[in-house]
């Protein structure tokens, strides 16, 4: 039923609920009442009487009389920021910043006309203050004084653009995407680790030149079977999935026992043979192991300053830490999902969960003590990168939601909405819509809390990368929310402030010298991508998806500027798989078409054509061509001809893979996220395999010729 209660309207629009929206065809729809109720009822207001509806339009108005200051306040350097204050009617008032690097700075009281209002029997007045914009960039407080009262708040200024690093220059660089897990050498865990991300980064730019190698998100999952495959559904953003960790390469491993020694490499070589012939990633086997063989050399003795510096970094993640790794502990004990746990440990701030933590000291320090190893690993990764002359090195991958029974949830349960999950309406890729089931942040929370948690997640994203990729970056402006129990065609778009959280990213990544890349692909909302673009974030473009405004291919000079490009996603088959029409007869066999399967291979088979046909006129494909392998190497000259400013290869193309990661919109109907590297013959390639394969010379060589023919011109021109 459409919205037709103009109260209701109201309420959701003041929460920043979307009451309409227009669909991936461009139709117009009405968001019914039961939405509306549902999202509202996440935000704990309850609009499911007529009396409801008033008292919280009563509320809203309230709350923005009640709080002397915002509890944030996000701005741009150079600009001046209008700050509005409630005090007391008729009392002076004084408003100032203490910068984070200890300088005052005054505020100007500026004149207004809004008369007082009584809020709860005390008459409060308005003043509005003016904060000058060449305040430096930071964490600010923003002071209050008013009569005996002092109030504080956040002030964080951000860059207005953050563009590329300075190291980048103006010349146009390329990568590998990979997925890491599914990238294994012969002296590893049966599993694409940490050393093995350092030695691809190493052939990609000794053998190829490739300064960047983009991974999937490395966040940590549940510690206990059955792991969740996905990197896009973790326990925590936070911390790195000590899946990763090589144990061999820890300095504590020379230290231990010969006896444990043996041990830790009996494990390892009974692992392999276990899983020599498996066709799938095995999460749970390769961490029961790998565990084991940790434990072991946790309890060796750490040299004086290895001590120190575990104790340092345990001292400088604080409480954050200490709660993930007794959430770890408890899983162990109790199950991963925190909701069937005995009530007293549901809250990390009980009694009993304190109690807990100390009792199991042991292994709460094993748990931080995994990070610090994984942290140390990355940034060894990182370091082998940059040496060798990486300009950005490794780029992480940030997801946009977590696992609803992970440790976000459960560390910062006030943060997260409840009875909603994050998802998508239906697009012509995903027609019936996506339920990811991922619990959303509040955004009223959020602001709150000054975005700490957010901040805290992309500072410790990029504490060892040189580069961001953010899943579903429309995510910062809105989310799809279902309500539980409906479909993902019956959600809505929940607003969220985008100027901040924009900002507070660009300030964590010009911090730490990063390019983010924010993907902005599905369903965009008019004026996103431009202002990302006005912000200096880079956008995604993929090859496929690239069409001007009738539907045509895009030519290569009309492609963005500012965005990482590349032929494939993790999201679609590889290049081989996606031109004999893989993906289309996925989604028919897992029931995912709303249209008949002949259309859809039709529609495909048109798309596809127009590409080709755009190959052929640009010179990258003989007239005719029709062969798999020569289409694909035309496709990337195609895309090193473009201007984006960053382009990625897909390995799974550099090797020939055909199968997906992914099928988006499924969990156990395809083995997500569990596909091993293969060949074109679908058997499991070694890393050392990938260095010695001819195709990926082929494809580099190929890629290069046409981005140096495409860039000549220009340069001949300057």
């Amino acid at each position: 039923m459409a919205v037709t209660d103009t109260d209701l309207r109201r309420l959701a629009a003041s929460h920043q609920i979307a009451t309409e929206f227009w669909d991936w065809k461009g139709r117009h729809s009405q968001i019914p009442d039961s939405t509306l109720v549902a999202a509202l009822a996440a935000l704990d207001v309850d609009a499911s009487s007529p009396a409801g509806v008033a008292a919280g339009l009563a509320d809203q108005e309230r709350r923005a009389w009640s709080r002397p200051l915002p509890p944030c306040v996000v701005t741009e350097q150079g600009q001046d920021c209008r700050v509005e204050a409630h005090v007391t009617a008729g009392a002076p008032v004084k408003v100032w910043v203490e910068c984070e690097r200890g300088a005052r700075v005054e505020a100007h009281q500026l004149d207004n006309d809004v008369p007082d209002r009584e809020v709860e029997g005390r008459w409060l007045g308005r003043a509005s203050f003016q904060v000058p914009g060449d305040l430096p960039l930071g964490y600010h407080r923003l002071i209050l004084h008013s009569l005996d009262q002092r109030v504080e708040a956040r002030l964080i200024v951000t860059p207005p653009w953050l563009g590329l690093p300075s190291q980048l220059g103006d010349e146009q660089v390329w990568g590998f995407m990979v997925q890491l897990y599914s990238l294994s050498s012969r002296s590893d865990w049966c599993f694409g680790d940490l050393l093995d991300l350092a030695d691809l980064a190493v052939w990609a730019k000794t053998n190829h030149g490739a300064d960047y190698i983009l991974i999937n998100p490395l966040h940590a999952a549940e510690p206990v079977p059955p792991m969740e495959p996905s990197p896009y559904l973790p326990a925590s953003r936070r911390y790195v999935n000590p899946i990763y960790i090589r144990p061999e390469a820890i300095d504590e491993y020379a230290l231990i026992s010969e006896r444990r020694r043996r041990r830790v490499s009996q494990r390892r070589r009974a692992l392999r043979r276990l899983l020599a012939d498996d066709p799938a990633v095995r999460r749970d086997e390769v961490w029961a192991a790998k565990r084991a063989a940790l434990a072991d050399i946790f309890a060796a003795r750490r040299r004086p300053a290895r001590q120190m510096a575990w104790e340092a970094f345990c001292r400088a993640e604080g409480q954050a830490l200490r709660d993930w790794a007794t959430w770890c502990v408890l899983c162990e004990d109790f199950g991963a999902d925190w909701r069937q746990w005995p009530l007293q440990f549901r809250r990390p701030d009980s009694k009993e969960v304190a109690a807990y933590a100390r009792a199991q000291a042991e292994r709460v320090g094993f748990q931080m003590w995994l990070q610090w190893v994984a942290e140390s690993q990355l940034a060894s990764a990182q370091y082998r990168a940059k040496e060798i002359g990486m300009r950005i090195g490794i780029m992480a991958d940030l997801a946009v939601g977590v696992n609803p029974v992970g440790a976000e949830t459960w560390s910062l349960a006030a943060v997260f909405a409840t009875g909603v999950s994050v998802g998508a309406p239906p697009d012509a890729y995903n027609q019936a819509g996506q339920d990811w089931g991922q619990p959303p942040w509040r955004p009223d929370r959020l602001e709150e809390a000054a975005f700490e948690p957010y901040r805290a997640m992309i500072q410790a994203t990029l504490r060892h990368s040189g580069g961001l990729r953010v899943d579903h970056i429309l995510g910062l402006f809105r989310l799809w929310w279902v309500p539980q129990g409906a479909g993902p065609k019956d959600g809505t778009y929940i607003r969220y402030d985008h100027r901040a959280m924009v900002g507070i990213l660009a300030l964590e990544a010009q911090r730490a010298g990063a390019v983010v890349v924010g993907e902005d692909l599905g369903t965009v909302e008019p004026g996103v991508r431009d202002y990302l673009g006005q912000r200096g974030l880079l956008g995604t473009s993929v090859l496929w998806f690239e069409s001007d405004d009738e539907g045509r291919p895009r030519p290569p000079a009309d492609w963005r500027a500012l965005c990482m490009a590349s032929v494939t996603t993790h999201d679609l088959p590889p290049t081989a798989g996606y031109l004999a029409h893989d993906h289309v007869a996925l989604r028919h066999s897992l029931g995912l078409l709303t249209e008949s399967l002949a259309d859809e291979i039709a529609k495909d088979v048109h798309e596809q054509g127009a590409v080709i046909g755009l190959l052929e006129r640009e010179g990258h494909l003989a007239p005719g061509q029709r062969d798999p392998h020569a289409i694909m190497l035309a496709l990337h000259r195609h895309l090193a001809s473009t201007r984006s400013r960053l382009l990625c290869l897909a390995l799974t193309d550099a090797v020939g893979e055909r199968r997906a990661q992914n099928q988006p919109g499924t969990i156990d109907q395809y083995p997500n996220w569990r596909v091993p590297l293969g060949g074109p013959d679908g058997r499991r390639l070694q890393l050392e395999d990938v260095f010695t394969r001819p195709e990926v010379g082929e494809l580099v060589e190929a890629f290069k010729q046409a981005q140096a023919q495409a860039q000549a011109p220009a340069q001949a021109r300057d």
